[in-house]
């Protein structure tokens, strides 16, 4: 809820209004989509101070501040960049706020491209990178240097969805000087306000639940009042902008975002409780659980859950997952989630060096789409004959 003259709002009121007054621009209820790349100055003098709002098409156009301004009343960040992919948003805060020297710890559960920029273009530019149990809270106190610089979180894990004490290390964090980053695409500003919990600078993949229909790549940082100044710098000095017509398609999906990650979440919520009780299912990894590990931590910090989860088979390898994924119909293969569609994908720990298990046989992510739920658990059913009948 928030606040506006006295009357408060709720968040599916706010998606649908914010980012946007239709009556600074001729009354549509749309903002326009500005394809810009040179602006002009009225005269020297404009140009030479550059005293206008708009000066380039990479520094922001009167479309990307519409997405920008709606994120920011939702993170309650004092500034929002867009830009490309989800993948970006990782890229652009680390090289701003990183230096050669600096001393990064990441969560070993991380998404794994943002684990091989770390590993390949951090350590190149003389980033010392380390990375720590999803799981180790306060205990993060103990990795700490006098040259770290960022704390890297990431609430669930991806693909095994632990449940990170985000305040706790973000008290540590702050201690001793660094900052909290968080991949924040799970939960979404709508389950967990990263700010308020002691993040600095939080990243969404807005590919996912923002954009909802599978067609956009796009990614949004946003930053607290102390950290917006430098990300802001970076942002510019990269140049890596998003373009206008993806911005607005991501600012046209945040519209209905709420009711969309309302009906994942109940259908995830099903199928996820559904599945605790199927032959051929060891372990169920979705924190919404009363059976998952850190279901208290998600309880006192998260305000519900979306689509995404992890089921771990009973035994086997990759022949039984394959079998269960090549039964699939409803759900497609392929990566990426919080579309309409549902889909699954196996899941491969190989690369991480702490937060690896045990499990007990083969995991599968599954992305709950908006698919009426019989249809996928018949769909999941068959896979899972599929996986149980190999030896």
């Amino acid at each position: 809820m928030t606040q506006d003259n006295g009357r408060t709002k709720g968040i599916n009121t706010r998606l649908a209004h914010s980012g946007h007054d239709p009556h600074s621009f001729h009354g549509f209820v749309n903002p326009p989509v500005v394809h810009a790349s040179t602006v002009l100055y009225p005269n020297a003098a404009t140009m030479a101070a550059r005293a206008q709002k708009y000066t380039y098409g990479t520094r922001g156009t009167p479309t990307t501040d519409a997405l920008c301004q709606a994120i920011d009343e939702l993170e309650g960040s004092a500034g929002t960049i867009a830009v490309p992919s989800g993948l970006a948003a990782v890229t652009i805060p680390l090289l701003g706020f990183l230096s050669a020297g600096d001393h990064i710890l990441i969560t070993d559960s991380v998404y794994h491209p943002t684990r091989h920029f770390a590993d390949t273009m951090l350590e190149r530019l003389g980033v010392e990178v380390e990375y720590y149990e999803p799981r180790i809270g306060t205990g993060i106190a103990a990795l700490i240097k006098p040259n770290t610089r960022v704390v890297f979180t990431e609430s669930p894990a991806s693909n095994t969805f632990e449940i990170q004490d985000i305040p706790a290390i973000a008290k540590a964090a702050h201690a001793a000087g660094a900052i909290v980053m968080m991949d924040n695409t799970w939960a979404t500003p709508l389950y967990f306000k990263a700010l308020d919990f002691g993040v600095d600078v939080t990243i969404h993949a807005a590919t996912k639940y923002p954009a909802g229909h599978s067609d956009v790549l796009s990614g949004t940082v946003s930053a607290n009042a102390a950290c917006w100044p430098r990300l802001r710098e970076a942002f510019f000095t990269l140049g890596c902008c998003a373009g206008p017509d993806d911005v607005y398609q991501v600012l046209r999906g945040l519209r209905t975002m709420g009711v969309r990650l309302a009906h994942h979440e109940r259908s995830a919520l099903e199928i996820a409780r559904w599945l605790e009780g199927q032959p051929g299912v060891a372990q169920v990894l979705h924190p919404g659980l009363e059976s998952h590990a850190d279901h208290a931590m998600w309880k006192r910090d998260f305000a519900g859950s979306s689509g995404i989860f992890s089921v771990v088979l009973a035994g086997g390898g990759t022949e039984k997952a394959h079998a269960f994924l090549d039964a699939l119909e409803i759900f497609g293969l392929g990566y990426s989630w919080g579309g309409f569609e549902s889909l699954a994908v196996p899941v491969n720990l190989t690369d991480r060096r702490i937060a690896k298990g045990p499990y007990d046989g083969p995991i599968i992510r599954l992305q709950i789409g908006l698919e009426d739920v019989e249809d996928l658990k018949a769909d999941i059913a068959a896979g899972l004959a599929a996986a149980n009948a190999v030896a």
